[in-house]
Formats: structure tokens, C-alpha cells, sequence
């Protein structure tokens, strides 16, 4: 990616903490995963917990709450040209990889495929597309996470493109 200038230690902890969005919906789609490695379960879902249950309670009590935080971040984050490039660009991304993940389970949904019931219900279809998901998802946004501290920009395929142009304009 194209470098824009100098990333301030709180630029990179915003575009850490940012990218917690993805990295939090993609952990419902690990159950069978974490069910045949309960190793990686704690390594995962013990540090996340707190975060998990806290982003669980906001989206339980307030059903809009996940469409209010994607307007609030496009328009506050993403549209302030004032904002570094790289925030910018990084809650774009995160963004991206949070709709791309709510359309793929919407499809799911209308394809009858229980991805989040995965392990339970039998469906070795619906169990590989949720490893995938949880895989691609979680994988991805860890490296932007480490990306970001570096103060580098996250090379996702695909999804980097698509939020370098949207931050262009």
C-alpha cells in the first residue's frame, strides 16, 4: 500500500482496536473448531472474553446497535479528510471485512446453512463454511491488527483495493 505520511501511536491503537469489530463476529463462527482443539479455545476465548461478553450485551440490548456503529465510523472516521489516511483507511477496511461477513451469513441464512450451530447440527457443509469463516475472518483480522501496530498497512486481497478506493475520494 501507498504510504501517506507518518502514523502517530494513537493512530495505530485506533487501527488496532478498530479491527476488534471483524475479529469479535468472527468468533461465534469457531465452535467446531474449538470443540477439537480446546487449546486454542483458551488461547482464544479466554483473552477475548470480556470484550466478547461487553460487544455481545451492546448488540443483545440495542438491535441497531451494529448499523449505528458502521454509519458512525463511515462517516466519522472514514469521511474526515482531517483524520490520518491511515485510520482512515484501516476502518475502512475493518468495515469491509464486517459487511462481508454479515453477507456471507445472510446467505447462509437463505441457503439453510446453521453456520453458527455448525458442530450441532450435523451438516458437514455448514461445518466446513464456518471454519472457513471463522478461519479467513479471524486470521485476517489479526494480521491487520498486527499490521496496524506496526504502523504498516494491512495487505488484505481483495478488501485492500476496495478500502483504498473509498478512502480516496
Amino acid at each position: 500500500m501507498t504510504w501517506r505520511g507518518s502514523n502517530t501511536p494513537l493512530d495505530r491503537i485506533l487501527a488496532c482496536v478498530i479491527y476488534l469489530l471483524p475479529l469479535l463476529e468472527s468468533v461465534r463462527y469457531g465452535d467446531y473448531i474449538f470443540n477439537l482443539l480446546p487449546l486454542l479455545a483458551t488461547l482464544i476465548l479466554v483473552p477475548l472474553s470480556p470484550l466478547l461478553s461487553v460487544y455481545q450485551g451492546i448488540v443483545t440490548a440495542f438491535p441497531f446497535a451494529g448499523l449505528i456503529i458502521f454509519f458512525a465510523l463511515l462517516f466519522l472516521v472514514v469521511r474526515n479528510t482531517n483524520l490520518s489516511h491511515f485510520l482512515r483507511f484501516n476502518t475502512m477496511q475493518s468495515l469491509i471485512l464486517r459487511i462481508a461477513l454479515s453477507l456471507l451469513a445472510i446467505v447462509g441464512q437463505l441457503l439453510g446453512l446453521p453456520l453458527q450451530a455448525a458442530p450441532t447440527s450435523g451438516n458437514l457443509l455448514a461445518t466446513v463454511l464456518a471454519n472457513l469463516l471463522f478461519l479467513a475472518f479471524f486470521g485476517g483480522s489479526l494480521y491487520a491488527i498486527i499490521q496496524a501496530a506496526l504502523g504498516r498497512y494491512p495487505d488484505l486481497p481483495v478488501v485492500s483495493d476496495a478500502a483504498y478506493q473509498q478512502v480516496q475520494r
